[in-house]
């Protein structure tokens, strides 16, 4: 037996990470983590054997302890993310059709491999970082009613968001009740104007702590310029647990900017406002993209505090539970990061655009 209880530390830590490195799907990840890093895992029961040791000791080896704790989780999350990607991909794969060694002969023409374009290369960019940073990636109907994407967000029924210009309404296409006339009590239905109702529907049916990301097509009426776009895609993120802080925010923030933008990336917060969330703001950055545009700051999101009516709304205690979310569109990053300055060019598929990347 050993003299101190972390004689067994290395030996324990290197059983654990050889653990984690077998573990072979996202699934036996979930059903490993208790084991792994839970209150019953071998480091938790070190953990308690440190009261039977000397107060002199007891500093040192909880600093030892930490240390391999923290290699464990590191660990862990690094093999999240590469069995999430692996996933994502094996079915891919699995739908996708290799049209490569297509030749039509009538015309001596053979057909190029295609690749991805760059909004779903942006947006699997984005799933990757979060996934990473152990959240899952939602998703949702585009035909919403006015409920999801609307009145549980806070927002009320005279913003103008909701008006007709600037939403697309569907007609109802039966009666809301035998006899009644149409849209008497059925809901109203819309194309999505975010993907905030994603966040709605999660949250109703799961009980905190909820992280998740939310990418996806969204619509409004907007008139096709160089910078927008009825259809576009956007991204939101959603962070609920116990004592989340607007530096929680500040730090995801930064960290995914400069992944996407690059580590010399700056953020800045501006305060700002939006219904359902309280503090809100918009969101700045700068960095050699900024800069190659002749600006020192670019607005590029929203963000804030998940607003405690939210919260009421799906059923969480705003008491006991706070949360930050934010959103941005595809589009607009991939444009700052490859140089694009007509949004429209996305969707002309133009050859000689698509050969470009």
């Amino acid at each position: 037996m050993s003299d101190s209880p972390l004689d067994e530390l290395p030996g324990q830590t290197d059983a654990l990470l050889a653990a984690i490195a077998a573990l072979d799907s996202v699934e036996a990840l979930r059903d490993a983590e208790p084991s792994l890093t839970g209150k019953r895992s071998p480091l938790s029961s070190l953990q308690r054997s440190l009261g039977g040791l000397a107060p002199e000791e007891r500093k040192a080896a909880g600093a030892a302890l930490q240390a391999a704790r923290q290699r464990v989780e590191d660990a862990l999350a690094a093999r999240r993310g590469d069995l999430a990607r692996a996933a994502r991909r094996a079915a891919l794969d699995a739908d996708r059709l290799d049209l490569g060694d297509v030749v039509v002969d009538r015309v001596r023409w053979a057909a190029s491999v295609g690749h991805p374009g760059l909004v779903a290369v942006t947006q699997r960019e984005l799933e990757d970082v979060f996934v990473a940073m152990g959240f899952t990636v939602a998703d949702g109907p585009e035909v919403e009613d006015e409920y999801h994407c609307f009145d549980a967000l806070n927002t009320p029924s005279d913003h103008p968001a909701r008006d007709t210009q600037d939403t697309f309404y569907l007609a109802p296409s039966a009666p809301a009740a035998p006899g009644g006339a149409l849209g008497d009590t059925a809901p109203r239905l819309l194309l999505r104007t975010h993907t905030s109702s994603v966040q709605i529907r999660v949250m109703k049916k799961q009980d905190p702590p909820v992280r998740i990301l939310v990418p996806g097509r969204v619509y409004r009426r907007d008139n096709a310029d160089a910078t927008h776009n009825p259809t576009f895609h956007q991204v939101e993120g959603l962070y609920v647990d116990r004592n989340v802080t607007v530096g929680d925010l500040k730090g995801t923030v930064e960290f995914v900017f400069r992944e996407l933008m690059g580590p010399e990336t700056r953020i800045r917060f501006r305060p700002h406002y939006f219904s359902y969330t309280e503090p809100s703001f918009e969101i700045d950055f700068s960095s050699a993209l900024t800069r190659k545009m002749g600006k020192e700051w670019l607005e590029i999101a929203g963000c804030g505090m998940v607003h405690p009516q939210v919260f009421e709304n799906v059923g969480y205690d705003p008491e006991v539970w706070t949360g930050w979310a934010f959103g941005f569109g595809i589009e607009r990053i991939a444009m700052i990061r490859y140089g694009i300055n007509d949004i429209r060019l996305f969707y002309e598929n133009d050859v000689r655009f698509l050969k470009q990347f």
